[in-house]
C-alpha cells in the first residue's frame, strides 16, 4: 500500500504553492478534479489575474485579524513580489495598486507547476471523503482510495460552480467535529429594491463612488447593470455587507454646494463631473428638478446633499453564479496560525480559500492563498 506524505486536495494557487515548498524529501500527491490545475487563476483577471495588491492590510480583509498578521508576517507581500521577481515574472502595476501578470497567468501557472514538478499530480478525481485509520489519512474519491500522513485541505469555496466548485472542503472539516462557517458569495453585485430600479435603466454605465457599509469606505468605480449594481466598489462592498443600508457617495472628489454655488446660469447637470444621462437620473432619484444653478432653493440644496449619502437597503446579491470568491469556511479559531492544522486533528490542514478569511476585490484573495500555503508547508516536515 502506498503511503503519501502529504496529499493536497485541489491543484489551484494554494495547492500548487503548497507543493512547491515542501520538503522535496516527502511523497506528495495532489489530487484535482479538473482535467488541468489552477483553471481559476487561468481565468483571473482576464487572463493575467491579479496576483496581489501594492497595500496588503488586515484591514482590506474581512476575517480574524490577528490570525492574518501572524500569517502574512512569514510571507508577505513583498516575500511574493521577491518570490515572483527571482523567477522571472513580469508583472504590470495598474492603477498604481494592482500587481497582474504582465504576459499572462500562464506565466504564473507554469512556475508554480515547475516548482511542484515533485508532486504526483491526480486530475479529474473529485474528493468524496477523508477519515483517518490509525495514524494514517484515508482519502476516498470517486475512482480511488489514497492514504497519506498529511493531508492538506486547499479546494476552495463555493463560486465558480462551473470549475467544479463545492463545499466538500467544509463537509470534511465538519466530519472531524471542526466548526465552520457556511459559504455565501462575495464579491459579487448587489441588487435593488423597487425604489432603486432607476439604476437598472443606466446599465452600461460607470462612475467613481465611494460606498460605506458597516465601518468600511470603499473609493472605486461603480457599473449600473441590468440585474443591479456591480464593478470593483460593489464587489468589494459586498464582502462587508450582511444586510441593510449602504450608502454611495456619487461625488467623492467634488462638493456639490459648491458646484452650485459657482454654477450660475449652468444646469445642475450640467455642473457634475458625469454623464449627462447619469446626472440626470440622479437628480430625478433624489427628486430635484434640473434647473440653473443660481435659480436653487435652500431646500434643493439639502436634497442635494443626498448625492453624496444616497442610502439604502440591497435587496440580496447575484448569487454564486457571478461570485468572484466565497465568504465563509474553516474557523480560524480551530486552526493554529503557525501552521492552518487543525487543533483537532493532527496532521490535516487547511488552507486558502475553505478559510474563513476572505479579501477585496484586487489580490488579496490570491494573496492569502500564497501566503497561507507557504505558511503550512514550511510547518509540514
Amino acid at each position: 500500500m502506498k503511503i503519501y506524505d502529504v496529499l493536497i486536495l485541489g491543484a489551484g494557487a494554494s495547492g500548487l504553492m503548497c507543493a512547491g515548498n515542501l520538503p522535496k524529501k516527502l511523497k506528495v500527491g495532489i489530487i484535482e478534479g479538473n482535467e488541468k490545475p489552477a483553471k481559476k487563476l487561468k481565468i483571473s483577471g482576464g487572463g493575467k489575474c491579479n496576483i496581489t495588491n501594492s497595500s496588503v492590510s488586515v484591514e482590506n480583509f474581512d476575517g480574524d485579524a490577528e490570525f492574518l498578521k501572524s500569517v502574512f508576517k512569514k510571507f508577505s507581500k513583498e516575500k511574493l513580489l521577491d518570490f515572483l521577481a527571482r523567477n522571472n515574472i513580469e508583472l504590470e502595476l495598474r492603477k498604481g495598486r494592482y500587481y497582474f501578470c504582465k504576459n499572462s497567468s500562464d506565466d504564473i501557472i507554469n512556475l508554480l507547476s515547475r516548482n511542484a514538478k515533485n508532486a504526483e499530480i491526480i486530475l479529474r478525481e473529485k474528493i468524496v471523503s477523508v477519515t483517518k485509520e490509525s495514524e494514517y489519512f484515508a482519502v476516498k474519491t470517486d475512482k480511488s482510495v489514497r492514504y497519506a500522513k498529511n493531508v492538506v485541505v486547499a479546494i476552495g469555496g463555493e463560486s465558480f460552480k462551473t470549475l467544479g466548485a463545492s463545499d466538500i472542503g467544509l463537509e470534511i472539516a465538519q466530519s472531524f467535529d471542526i466548526e465552520v462557517k457556511r459559504f455565501t458569495p462575495a464579491l459579487v453585485g448587489l441588487t435593488l429594491q423597487k425604489e432603486q430600479f432607476w439604476m437598472k435603466e443606466l446599465s452600461g454605465f460607470s462612475c467613481l463612488v465611494e460606498i460605506k457599509v458597516q465601518n468600511r469606505v470603499l473609493r472605486e468605480e461603480m457599473l449600473f447593470a441590468h440585474k443591479g449594481i456591480s464593478g470593483p466598489a460593489v464587489l468589494s462592498a459586498s464582502l462587508y455587507w450582511r444586510k441593510g443600508d449602504i450608502t454611495i457617495d456619487f461625488l467623492p472628489l467634488e462638493d456639490i454646494a459648491a458646484l452650485v454655488k459657482k454654477g450660475g446660469k449652468k444646469l445642475l447637470s450640467s455642473i457634475m463631473p458625469l454623464s449627462k444621462r447619469l446626472a440626470k437620473a440622479l437628480l430625478k432619484a433624489i427628486e430635484v428638478k434640473d434647473k440653473e444653478c443660481k435659480k436653487v432653493q435652500k431646500e434643493e440644496l439639502k436634497k442635494l446633499a443626498q448625492l453624496h449619502n444616497y442610502t439604502f437597503a440591497p435587496a440580496g446579491n447575484f448569487g454564486f453564479t457571478k461570485a468572484e470568491v466565497s465568504r465563509g469556511g474553516v474557523m480560524t479559531e480551530e486552526l493554529l496560525k503557525e501552521s492552518l492544522e487543525a487543533k483537532k486533528v493532527k496532521g490535516l490542514y487547511f488552507i486558502g480559500e475553505v478559510v474563513d478569511i476572505t479579501g477585496e476585490l484586487g489580490g488579496y484573495n490570491f494573496q492569502w492563498a500564497f501566503s497561507s500555503a507557504y505558511v503550512c508547508a514550511k510547518a509540514i516536515k
